[in-house]
């Protein structure tokens, strides 16, 4: 049977309270004595050693916790978009699996409908991005395409605008009206949007930068996005 593993304390206790089945969990004696809930889970706790723990998931970052699931669930990316005022940010080659954790957890406390990546050149979710996740990865919705720019043109309706962060956009996010079915497509550091993905989107749109840097990480452009369209719609 084919496992997935999750690692760290929060990440391993929101798989426990997710939608995917734990199916066997270790944890070290420091771990146990300072994590009460590890106490009182619904499975037996095999106590390790801390250096066994790192062995398992090649890191020390585990935080004396690891457990082994069923595999992640995707969601279907046409399902998010087919609801009533879908919030989604669309991710273009964001490679870097902290980027990507970091964009679901900020969309997972935004209330977003769900983050969609393209299958080629882009980050999936893996302990790594459970991990940068906080554990959001278990209550969010996160869909794979097979091509995003095929993906965002079969989706659009009168009622779903899709919206490309660009730092050259004219109009800035809060001149935008982000209160009906909202997708923010961003791309990654460097690169940004791909020309074709650009492309599809009805409108682009900004953040202002007061400073000389030239752009925000995706991950935090990604939370003032989000937040900005729940702010809106109140």
């Amino acid at each position: 049977m084919t496992r997935d593993q999750v690692y760290g304390r929060r990440p391993v206790r929101e798989a426990l309270r997710g939608r995917r089945e734990v199916l066997e969990l270790w944890a070290g004696e420091r771990a146990l004595a300072a994590e009460p809930w590890l106490r009182e889970v619904p499975l037996k706790v095999q106590v390790k050693p801390e250096r066994a723990l790192a062995e398992a998931v090649g890191t020390r970052d585990h935080q004396g916790v690891v457990a082994w699931t069923e595999p992640y669930r995707y969601a279907d990316a046409w399902e998010l978009a087919g609801g009533e005022r879908p919030l989604i940010a669309a991710l273009d080659q964001v490679t870097d699996p902290r980027n990507l954790g970091a964009v679901c957890r900020s969309a997972e406390g935004a209330g977003a409908s769900g983050v969609v990546v393209p299958a080629h050149g882009s980050a999936v979710v893996t302990p790594a991005v459970a991990k940068a996740s906080a554990g959001a990865v278990e209550h969010l919705p996160v869909a794979v395409v097979p091509n995003l720019a095929r993906y965002l043109a079969e989706i659009k309706r009168p009622d779903l605008w899709i919206y490309a962060a660009t730092g050259d956009a004219e109009h800035t996010l809060w001149e935008t009206d982000l209160t009906g079915g909202t997708v923010v497509v961003l791309g990654a550091e460097g690169r940004g949007l791909r020309p074709l993905v650009r492309r599809t989107c009805d409108a682009a749109v900004s953040i202002p930068l007061a400073a000389k840097v030239e752009s925000l990480n995706v991950s935090v452009a990604a939370a003032l996005l989000l937040f900005e369209a729940r702010r809106q719609r109140g």
